[in-house]
């Protein structure tokens, strides 16, 4: 079973990672969705994130931005880190599961300015 968190608002991939409402964490197996919940933001401190979706068991996550501090520890984790999506959050997942989404390597330089993400 894999598990892919969504940096998500509602329904939607969020513009950048740490001051998303929440994470959508979807459960797949053999490129299927099998479940889905929804984990509110417990709050943004540097490096604190992903390790909090380490010990939720994530293999992947998914954001429209990230930071490069992030980034970096989810790689020490053996998280994949996808970024530059957008659009509703399940589409995303399913076209992760079907090798259609990839990373655009999208880096957040500014995080008192989630709008300036950019590539």
């Amino acid at each position: 079973m894999m598990k892919i968190a969504v940096a998500s608002e509602g329904k939607m991939v969020t513009e950048h990672f740490g001051h998303c409402e929440g994470f959508a964490i979807f459960e797949a197996e053999n490129n299927q969705i099998k479940g889905k919940e929804f984990t509110p933001n417990p709050g943004h401190r540097p490096g604190f994130l992903p390790v909090f979706l380490h010990d939720k068991g994530v293999n992947v996550i998914i954001s429209g931005g990230m930071g490069s501090g992030a980034v970096d520890i989810f790689n020490e984790k053996g998280i994949e880190v996808v970024t530059g999506a957008s659009g509703d959050a399940e589409t995303a997942v399913n076209n992760y599961l079907q090798g259609k989404l990839k990373s655009t390597g999208s880096v957040c330089h500014e995080h008192q300015h989630a709008d300036e993400c950019g590539e």
